[in-house]
């Protein structure tokens, strides 16, 4: 049975089901509902106009209503009719998708006293969300081994380390040179080790190589990695894929990095006076900031894992019909019917996610209040902060900085959806069951991303 409601006077809207999925809604609008404001405008033009022949303010008003009354007709009935509409949406609390289609209507005759518009709506749908059994999904829990450790200890000692000069290229040389091809106008001054290149043909050419030395070289095969290639050459993502070219490679420095001490000048220098004071407490520091990282990269995974297992195994339907045709009219280019289609095939996913998400934030009361999204950046800035050597900010600072970054209404946005995917990623944590599975980050980039 179709609903009805009134606003305005005789303004009257009615709904109609087509299916659980879309419904076209009517708007009557009666001359009651508009009269009085067209006349207030109008007489508003009267007393404004200018037009040649009459006073201003004498302009008849028949001679308005003849120049201006449509125009001012429509705009009113426009304006109603949004008004109207989003109210009835509002309080019938009708969870729509996209926005309300005007059915097209050509022959609208504006000499009438009443007008009648439809809406065509997509629906959201009704389904239900489940956190149990969730196959195939692995919490990871990433530790820092002591592999790990002891390399990054060698990486502080060589950062903080002495270059000392060195006669020839040997295997633990830092060499300092400029790539060139002339054709294609290549010329990039670099530092660079020989473990970064593919292979041990590369590093043999370089083996024994004295300053002024020029070593040829082909780009193609010459790094694993292509944004070594992109460093090496100083060019583009897409200049250097599969790029194969000739090269030299002209050395003008070697150098050997003399490990730095592992001694109390060098912990404070790092962390701070007195905050590390052995290298025990430097490899637990070591390990405690690693296995933060990790926890992050660890949740992105698990958190990425579950939103395609939820997208995957909630079934329900969707206005598809509605939603492609509503997308040819809702961006800034207008689309046909199969630009459309291929949009929402490309966006369907998102958009189920979103039902998903939204389901699942009222089912469980989650929500970000305003203190809580104060409390993340002030913490944000702290953080920031103490990386500049500012340790101690007062709460004022701290206040204003935030009033600052808040008042940035797309800042503040993201803040949120920040704090709502991590109470999400604490739920799916505390209800779904899933398997946890400790391992060595070294481990887990071989069983997550395969072992390049």
């Amino acid at each position: 049975m179709p609903n009805r409601g009134l606003y305005h006077l005789k303004m009257n809207i009615t709904r109609e089901n087509v299916d659980a999925l879309n419904a076209v809604v009517k708007v009557d609008i009666a001359k009651e509902d508009y009269s009085d404001k067209v006349e207030k405008i109008l007489s508003d033009y009267r007393k404004t106009a200018n037009i040649p022949g009459f006073r201003k303010g004498h302009v008849p008003m028949g001679m308005v209503k003849k120049q201006y009354g449509k125009a001012v007709l429509v705009d009113e009935v426009n304006k109603l009719l949004q008004d109207a509409l989003n109210k009835y949406l509002t309080e019938e609390k009708l969870d729509v998708l996209g926005q309300p289609l005007p059915k097209q209507q050509d022959d609208i005759n504006w000499d009438a006293d009443t007008f009648s518009f439809e809406f065509e709506l997509g629906l959201a749908p009704e389904f239900e969300v489940s956190l149990e059994n969730f196959e195939g999904i692995t919490k990871y829990n990433i530790t820092a081994d002591d592999k790990m450790i002891d390399e990054q200890v060698e990486n502080i000692q060589k950062q903080y380390g002495k270059l000392v000069s060195q006669a020839e290229v040997q295997k633990d040389s830092e060499i300092t040179g400029v790539f060139k091809n002339e054709e294609r106008e290549i010329e990039n001054k670099v530092t660079l080790t020989l473990d970064k290149f593919a292979g041990d043909a590369t590093e043999k050419l370089f083996l024994g190589a004295k300053v002024d030395d020029v070593i040829t070289l082909q780009t193609k095969g010459l790094y694993d990695d292509e944004h070594e290639l992109m460093h090496a050459l100083k060019l583009g993502h897409d200049d250097v894929h599969g790029l194969d070219i000739e090269v030299t490679f002209t050395v003008s420095e070697i150098n050997t990095r003399e490990l730095a001490d592992l001694d109390q000048e060098l912990f404070d220098k790092i962390f701070g006076k007195d905050v590390v004071k052995s290298v025990t407490e430097l490899k637990d520091k070591i390990k405690e900031d690693a296995e933060k990282q990790f926890a992050q990269q660890a949740d992105q995974k698990f958190l990425n894992d579950v939103t395609e297992y939820l997208v995957a195994n909630t079934k329900f339907d969707l206005p598809a019909e509605f939603l492609q045709k509503w997308l040819q009219t809702a961006g800034e280019k207008q689309l046909d019917s199969d630009e459309a289609k291929e949009e929402y095939e490309k966006s369907e996913k998102s958009l189920r996610y979103q039902l998903i998400e939204g389901k699942l934030i009222a089912d469980n009361g989650i929500q970000v209040t305003m203190e809580d999204i104060k409390g993340h950046t002030t913490t944000m800035i702290k953080a920031q902060m103490a990386q500049f050597g500012q340790m101690n900010p007062s709460e004022k600072e701290l206040d204003d900085i935030a009033a600052r970054v808040l008042s940035n209404q797309d800042e503040a946005r993201r803040i949120s959806e920040q704090l709502i995917s991590q109470k999400l990623l604490e739920l799916y944590k505390e209800k779904a069951n899933i398997e946890v599975k400790d391992l060595s980050y070294e481990d887990f980039v071989k069983e997550v991303y395969g072992d390049k």
